[in-house]
C-alpha cells in the first residue's frame, strides 16, 4: 500500500485540503484536524448539513471541485468519490505534494493514538461504533471518536479528546481496511458487498485476512463467530483472538437467556471470558443490536473500561441518526427511517419491525447504486417477507453510472413474484401523495436507504 506516516506533533505540514470534504468521515477527519492546530480546507460538490457544519467550524468550504482550490496547502486528501479525471485532483498531483486517500490518510492518523479501535463489518459498524463511543463519553476516558453517523450524545459524528486513545469505523470499501494497524479491531460479519469493486466473497475474505495480517503481536482481534466466513481469519491473528456468540459456549465471550419486555427491549446474560455473567438491558430493538451490543462490551471492556460503566450506558443508548429513527407521524401512523441498504440489513430490520410493533408494515426503499441493485437483485427480492406493502424508488445512483440494464420495476417485478406485495413509485414527491392518502393508525411506515431515505421520511411527516 501507499507510503505515508502523517505525525501530528510534527510542524512540516500546516495546511490539509480534503477533496470531498462533505462526506460523514471526511467532514469527522476534517474537525478533528482542525481542532489539533492544522489550517484546513475543502471542496464538495454541493452544500450539505455537513457543509454548513464545517464552515460554522470556521473551515472554509469550496462548492464545486476546480484547479483553482489548489493553492498553497502541504498535504491533499481525497474520498474514494473522486474520479481519476478530477481536475481538482490533477492539479492536487501536479504539485508534487502528497495527495492520498482517505483510507491511507485514516490509517496513518491510528499510528498517533497508543489504543486505536476499529470497527469492520459488512453491516453494524456504525451502530457498534456509536455504541462504544457512548460508553467511552460516559467513562473517565477523554477519547477522540470518528462515526459514520451522528449521535446525539457527542452532538454530532466526531469528538476530539485529549486521551490516546482513537475509536473509529474501518470501512472495507475499495480494500481500505489494508491500510488501518489498530490496536483493537471489531469484525462483527463478512459478506457479500460493494462487488463494484470485489470480485466475489472469497476476494472480500481475503483482503479482510490481509487487514488481520496487519496487526501486531500485542493487538485484540474481536470477531464474531456466528459469521462463519469470519472463520477463515483466526488463524492469521498474530495478538489475542478473542470471540463472541450469541449461543456457541465455544466462544471467548457468549450469551444466553435473552429476554425480551413488552416493549421488545432485550435483556441478556453476557458470559465473560474469565467465567462471570453479567447481565445487561437494552433500550433499542432486534436481534442483530444484541450482536452489536455485545461487541462493543467486548472492545470497552478489553480496553480497560469497567463493567459497571458499560453496563450504565448501554442501559441509556438510545441509537444513531439514521439508524431505526423515529422520525415522527402520519395520520397517526409511525415513521421511521433507517440507514439499511444491503439485503441482510433490510432483512433484520423489517423482521424487528413486525415483530416489535404489530402492525401492518409499510416499507419504501429507495435502492442504493445501480451495481449494487444489478449484482443482488434476487437476494433484494427476498428481503421483504416483513412488508405487507413495499414502494421501491428510482434508483439511488451515488458514486455509479447510470446503467440502463436494471430498474426499480425489476426489483417490484422480482419480489412480487416471490409473493410479495411491491410496487413501484419512482419519485419522493409522488410516493408522499399515496402514502397521505392510505396510511392509517394501523400501520408503521419504514423509509430504508442510504441515500434520501431520511428526507422522504421527513417529507413525509411535514406533508
Amino acid at each position: 500500500m501507499f507510503n505515508f506516516n502523517l505525525d501530528l506533533k510534527e510542524d512540516n505540514i500546516k495546511k490539509i485540503h480534503f477533496l470531498g470534504i462533505g462526506g460523514i468521515s471526511m467532514s469527522g477527519i476534517a474537525l478533528l484536524l482542525k481542532s489539533k492546530g492544522f489550517e484546513i480546507t475543502g471542496s464538495d460538490n454541493k452544500t450539505s448539513e455537513n457543509v454548513e457544519h464545517l464552515i460554522e467550524n470556521g473551515i472554509e468550504v469550496y462548492i464545486g471541485q476546480k484547479k483553482e482550490n489548489i493553492t498553497d496547502q502541504d498535504l491533499f486528501v481525497y474520498t474514494d468519490a473522486i474520479p481519476e479525471n478530477n481536475e481538482e485532483l490533477i492539479a492536487a498531483r501536479s504539485t508534487g505534494k502528497d495527495v492520498v486517500s482517505r483510507g491511507v490518510f485514516l490509517g496513518s492518523l491510528m499510528k498517533n493514538y497508543k489504543q486505536s479501535i476499529a470497527i469492520s463489518g459488512s453491516h453494524g459498524k456504525s451502530t457498534t461504533t456509536s455504541m462504544i463511543a457512548k460508553i467511552l463519553i460516559d467513562s473517565d476516558d477523554d477519547a477522540s471518536i470518528l462515526l459514520g453517523g451522528l449521535l446525539d450524545d457527542m452532538k454530532g459524528n466526531v469528538k476530539v479528546g485529549t486521551s490516546e486513545i482513537l475509536l473509529t469505523e474501518a470501512c472495507e470499501f475499495k480494500g481500505n481496511i489494508l491500510n488501518y494497524y489498530p490496536s483493537t479491531v471489531v469484525i462483527l460479519n463478512i459478506d457479500e458487498d460493494h462487488l463494484d469493486y470485489y470480485k466475489d466473497l472469497n476476494h472480500i475474505v481475503e483482503t479482510f485476512i490481509g487487514y488481520i495480517k496487519n496487526l501486531d503481536d500485542n493487538s485484540k482481534s474481536i470477531i464474531n463467530y456466528d459469521d462463519k466466513n469470519t472463520h477463515r481469519l483466526f488463524e492469521h491473528v498474530k495478538g489475542e483472538l478473542i470471540t463472541f456468540s450469541l449461543h456457541d459456549e465455544n466462544a471467548s465471550y457468549y450469551v444466553s437467556d435473552i429476554e425480551y419486555d413488552e416493549n421488545s427491549h432485550p435483556s441478556f446474560n453476557l458470559h465473560m471470558k474469565d467465567g462471570n455473567v453479567v447481565n445487561f438491558y437494552l433500550q433499542i430493538i432486534g436481534e442483530f443490536n444484541i450482536v452489536n451490543s455485545v461487541a462493543a462490551i467486548i472492545a470497552a471492556y478489553e480496553n480497560g473500561i469497567d463493567i459497571d460503566t458499560i453496563k450504565k450506558s448501554l442501559k441509556t443508548y438510545k441509537t444513531l441518526h439514521r439508524r431505526m429513527e423515529t422520525i415522527g407521524r402520519k395520520n397517526d401512523a409511525l415513521v421511521i427511517t433507517d440507514y439499511a441498504h444491503h439485503p441482510i440489513e433490510i432483512k433484520s430490520t423489517l423482521s424487528a419491525i413486525k415483530n416489535s410493533y404489530k402492525k401492518r408494515v409499510v416499507a419504501v426503499f429507495e435502492p442504493h447504486q445501480y451495481s449494487r441493485t444489478k449484482l443482488l437483485l434476487d437476494d433484494f427480492s427476498k428481503s421483504f417477507f416483513d412488508s405487507d406493502e413495499t414502494i421501491i424508488a428510482d434508483i439511488y445512483a451515488a458514486r455509479d453510472p447510470f446503467d440502463d440494464a436494471i430498474h426499480s420495476r425489476d426489483l417490484v417485478q422480482k419480489i412480487n413474484e416471490n409473493g410479495g406485495n411491491a410496487k413501484y413509485i419512482g419519485d419522493f414527491e409522488s410516493i408522499v401523495e399515496y402514502l397521505d392518502s392510505n396510511l392509517t393508525s394501523d400501520d408503521i411506515v419504514i423509509t430504508l436507504g442510504a441515500g434520501n431515505a431520511d428526507k422522504l421520511a421527513k417529507m413525509i411527516v411535514n406533508k
